[in-house]
């Protein structure tokens, strides 16, 4: 192999995570807009932060809201309606009362006029109503609205009062009729309109549309000019009002102007800086804070996709709407990144995505802190993942702090409850919902990325899985002796805050190799019968310690995670086989102790540091004879103490105080399983 192939397998893993941030920073500033950034943050109702501002051109002022929002209402209560009028009803409806006209007024009664004009008065009459029109329903117009009424190619404006609504049709012909000289007649006319009644003239929807369209569009969104030179806001003023749209103006301004190419590169380029520094700050906290993660590329890679992720579907939100953007459920990357980590790393990572999204979201510092505080509250409410009921509780809490924090920034800004946006309380609430698809996402990512969460950690804690429960029938005392490890291991981790459900899975699965050679563990020799007799020392301490290589390979064999594998790596670290160890000097002085020690390696955590412990006192109790609390108590002393004098615990991230926690819990938990009480003295 050539000297440059060899250098480059050397640092392939390097490369790798150079290319993992070059492409992530790619992706994002793809995503983001190209315009310069508004270099002031424009906080409405807080003083002016920055130095005296001049206008360096002409620029127009914006209106607000409020003024576009009240001309567009005039507009729409003054815009033209246009009404389409139907002639072919009227001749419809009047055919209808030729019809029923002899019906009502039969031949056979006698009448004071002639019945021709009893029928060309009730036409006349009917003409009369037709002739300004007829409408089904009666829409809302203040009273005296005019109208443009079309009669084919003729249009005419008239007041609306003079039409008449369908269902005041009735009324208004027996009031006609009963001012009139046919009166008596009042109830036959009415039998004749009875059913023949149909609206002639109705809204012309699209052309109405199309001219208060055209009307709207002509509204002007400035009004005045801030000319060259002049102070647009002195330092100390309130952002409010006439200054508050000064600024805004001068923003929309600067950020919609086209830019040339080089101020477009240079615009690019900062963009490429800022990100770059973000992700390598979080690549180095990872290295730092989280070898483990550092030295595992998969690992690695999913938490840098996890903040893509997030970034993109925001910038997706903003560039399509920016004011759905509390819709989008950031609170899932901290919980994402804790289920499969830890809260440290899940905290530190949602605030670099945020730091991200701080270039492109509106109302920049509203959002940061809204966005903090909610993934502060995420991380601290919710301990265990896995028990369904704390994420409903904790995404009730980050719904609510995320309400209590908008309606803050909003009465600071507002200086009231006043205009206050109802229906961004719901796309908080839409964010809460949408973080309770954490459950089915961790699930997605176990199966894509191969790692594993308390969910399944879990799944995995269950005596009946099929390896547990070879465990219980093949080696039933090893069964016995990792359930009450993992009893110990578990009160331990929630005395010191470790993870207490990985450290009682670890506990569980830790002995697992002991299934190949059951009865050559002495907790598994019922018939009193010892395999060892028969051995030279070297060759049983060969088999003792072939139990960690045997357990790993069972745990690959039925897809255990390697967190769970880590356990059974380290449970005895790289400690020695001290009693056939002894035993071979008796007969050679000279005997290598290489030969009598577990491969390793050492604990690296606290909770493999803990089983460790717990592992170690569990075992040996059993060779206590007539055991007390006094004696208990020193014997766990004495076993700890000699692993920490072998540096077991160097690697780990555990402190003297956490070992002395762990002492404390782990002593009070054997007298009670030997049903001791403390000795008092007489």
């Amino acid at each position: 192999m050539s000297t440059t192939a060899q250098q480059f397998y050397k640092h392939q893993d390097l490369l790798y995570k150079f290319l993992l941030i070059i492409i992530c920073a790619g992706f994002i500033v793809y995503f983001f807009p190209k315009s310069g950034k508004f270099k002031y943050e424009i906080q409405k109702g807080f003083p002016w932060q920055y130095e005296n501002l001049y206008a360096d051109e002409d620029f127009a002022i914006l209106k607000s809201a409020d003024e576009l929002a009240q001309e567009q209402e005039q507009i729409k209560s003054q815009s033209a309606i246009y009404y389409e009028y139907d002639q072919a009803v009227i001749n419809k409806v009047l055919a209808l009362y030729d019809s029923n006209f002899n019906k009502a007024f039969p031949d056979t009664l006698s009448y004071t006029s002639t019945k021709q004009e009893l029928k060309d008065y009730g036409k006349n009459l009917l003409s009369t109503f037709y002739k300004n029109g007829v409408v089904k329903d009666k829409p809302v117009y203040n009273s005296g609205r005019l109208i443009y009424l079309k009669r084919g190619n003729e249009v005419s404006e008239m007041n609306f009062d003079n039409i008449t609504v369908l269902s005041d049709m009735p009324d208004a012909l027996s009031d006609a009729i009963q001012s009139s000289l046919y009166s008596e007649y009042s109830n036959r006319y009415l039998q004749v309109y009875f059913d023949g009644l149909e609206a002639n003239i109705k809204l012309d929807e699209v052309l109405t549309q199309e001219t208060l369209d055209i009307e709207l569009s002509s509204i002007s969104k400035t009004h005045n000019i801030v000319p060259k030179g002049s102070i647009i806001i002195n330092r100390g003023e309130l952002v409010e009002g006439e200054n508050l749209q000064k600024l805004l103006s001068l923003k929309q301004k600067y950020e919609s102007q086209n830019i040339s190419e080089s101020r477009y590169n240079w615009v690019l380029f900062g963009y490429v800086l800022l990100v770059l520094l973000a992700l390598v700050m979080l690549l180095l906290f990872i290295r730092t804070y989280r070898p483990s993660v550092f030295l595992n590329n998969t690992k690695l890679t999913f938490v840098f996709f996890n903040v893509l992720l997030m970034v993109l579907l925001t910038t997706i939100v903003i560039n399509w709407s920016p004011q759905y953007v509390y819709a989008v459920p950031m609170c899932i990357l901290p919980l994402i990144i804790k289920a499969f980590f830890d809260a440290r790393l899940g905290l530190f990572t949602h605030v670099i995505a945020i730091l991200l999204l701080g270039f492109i979201v509106p109302d920049s510092f509203e959002y940061f802190f809204l966005q903090v505080i909610a993934g502060i509250v995420t991380i601290l409410t919710v301990p265990e993942l896995y028990k369904r009921a704390n994420l409903f509780i904790s995404v009730g809490q980050i719904t609510l702090i995320y309400i209590l924090a908008y309606f803050a920034f909003h009465i600071i800004s507002e200086g009231g409850v006043e205009g206050l946006a109802w229906p961004d309380f719901g796309m908080f609430m839409l964010a809460g919902l949408a973080t309770l698809f954490v459950q089915p996402l961790i699930y997605i990512y176990e199966k894509m990325f191969g790692l594993v969460s308390d969910v399944s950690l879990l799944e995995l804690s269950d005596t009946n899985s099929k390896l547990l429960k070879r465990l219980a029938d093949e080696a039933p005392g090893t069964f016995h002796h990792s359930l009450n490890v993992a009893n110990l291991s578990e009160a331990a981790a929630n005395e010191i805050g470790a993870n207490a459900m990985l450290v009682r899975v670890g506990a569980l699965y830790h002995d697992i190799g002991k299934i190949i050679n059951p009865t050559d563990f002495t907790e598994n020799q019922a018939t009193g019968i010892n395999s060892h007799d028969d051995l030279s020392p070297k060759e049983s301490a060969r088999i003792i310690i072939d139990h960690v290589l045997n357990g790993i390979e069972l745990a690959r064999k039925y897809n255990l995670p390697d967190r769970v594998i880590d356990f059974i790596r380290t449970h005895h670290g790289t400690s020695t086989v001290q009693y056939f160890y002894f035993k071979e000097k008796e007969k050679n002085e000279d005997a290598a102790i290489e030969d009598f020690q577990y491969p390793g390696p050492l604990p690296f955590s606290k909770e493999t540091a803990i089983l460790m412990m717990a592992d170690s006192v569990e075992a040996a109790s059993k060779s206590l004879k007539n055991p007390t609390s006094t004696l208990i108590d020193a014997f766990v002393e004495k076993i700890i103490k000699k692993q920490m004098e072998e540096d077991q615990y160097l690697n780990a991230d555990i402190t003297f105080k956490e070992i002395q926690q762990i002492k404390k819990v782990l002593k009070k938990k054997l007298n009670n399983i030997y049903h001791l009480r403390i000795e008092y003295p007489e």
